[in-house]
């Protein structure tokens, strides 16, 4: 019998209105909307949200961010996967091994919970998670996000609920009235893709805001000689005056008329382009352009 036949057999049991509520008593605690706390209420969304993470049935290690009181931990954990949560939140950190071994007996053994803030969590305390699922802090999901996939080059793919105007940008395509610096600064990691709404009534408290589905698959970054650190400087710089053409608004980034002009030739960019109709190839090449010419 494999772990997710066993996992299967022997529970978990899953948090409903009734234990969220209860849980978060027990810990004398109130959501707060300085650390994006809304608790999933729901059992069935957690299991749609494990189905649409497509994660391997043999089992991968799952990393998470914002656990919260566990409700889509013992989902994950409930299909045979392991679990490293990051929560910032030192009551629920001190809390989640034990609502794990209650509700999860068999399964706790394959959790993991770090005490950390997710913007600032090292690859070391995370290991080597090869899947990203979680339901994200609103405030902050895209910097988490991006700093995640920058220090675990494990995480192979995943799946986060964001703030559904969040969910558009980070997958929004050259062009698109959304696109913008988290959708650049995201292809450069992966392939990215909405995956579906949420409904507001299956969290506790209700969001003003509706949440959306984020699936992202990793991919190489596009060939250039220049750094990852120079790229985003090239994406930051092309959107900081968006009705301008890409000439104009990489004036700051290159100040010398001729040699940006010379950059943009190597790069085989129009300058007269706006930033936003350019993919993350076109900012690899601009970007490499510059270093080289700088030698």
């Amino acid at each position: 019998m494999t772990s997710a036949d066993s996992s299967t057999s022997a529970g978990p049991r899953l948090l409903g209105p009734a234990d969220v509520r209860s849980l978060a008593a027990s810990l004398g605690l109130r959501p707060t909307k300085q650390r994006g706390q809304n608790f999933v209420i729901d059992p069935n969304t957690v299991r749609r949200i494990v189905r649409a993470a497509e994660l391997d049935p043999a089992g991968e290690t799952v990393l998470e961010i914002g656990p919260g009181l566990g409700s889509l931990t013992l989902a994950l954990l409930a299909e045979g996967h392991r679990v490293t949560a990051v929560e910032i939140d030192p009551l629920l950190a001190a809390a989640l091994p034990a609502t794990i071994a209650s509700y999860a007996p068999a399964q706790a053994d394959r959790f993991t919970v770090v005490e950390a803030d997710a913007m600032a969590v090292q690859a070391e305390a995370i290991g080597t998670p090869t899947a990203c699922v979680a339901n994200l802090p609103y405030n902050v999901a895209v910097p988490v996000l991006l700093h995640l996939l920058a220090i675990a080059p494990s995480l192979r793919h995943g799946l986060v609920m964001v703030q559904s105007e969040v969910a558009d940008r980070l997958a929004a395509p050259p062009g698109s009235r959304t696109y913008g610096v988290p959708s650049a600064k995201a292809a450069w990691y992966a392939e990215v893709r909405r995956a579906g709404p949420i409904g507001r009534n299956v969290f506790w408290p209700a969001p003003n805001v509706d949440s959306g589905l984020v699936a992202f698959a990793r991919r190489e970054p596009p060939a250039t000689s220049a750094s990852r650190q120079e790229v985003f400087a090239v994406i930051e710089a092309a959107f900081s005056q968006r009705r301008k053409t890409i000439r104009s608004a990489l004036a700051r980034w290159v100040p010398d008329r001729p040699t940006l002009d010379a950059v943009l030739a190597a790069a085989g960019v129009d300058p007269g382009l706006r930033g936003e109709m350019l993919g993350i190839a076109d900012f690899a090449a601009l970007a490499g352009a510059r270093h080289d010419l700088r030698g």
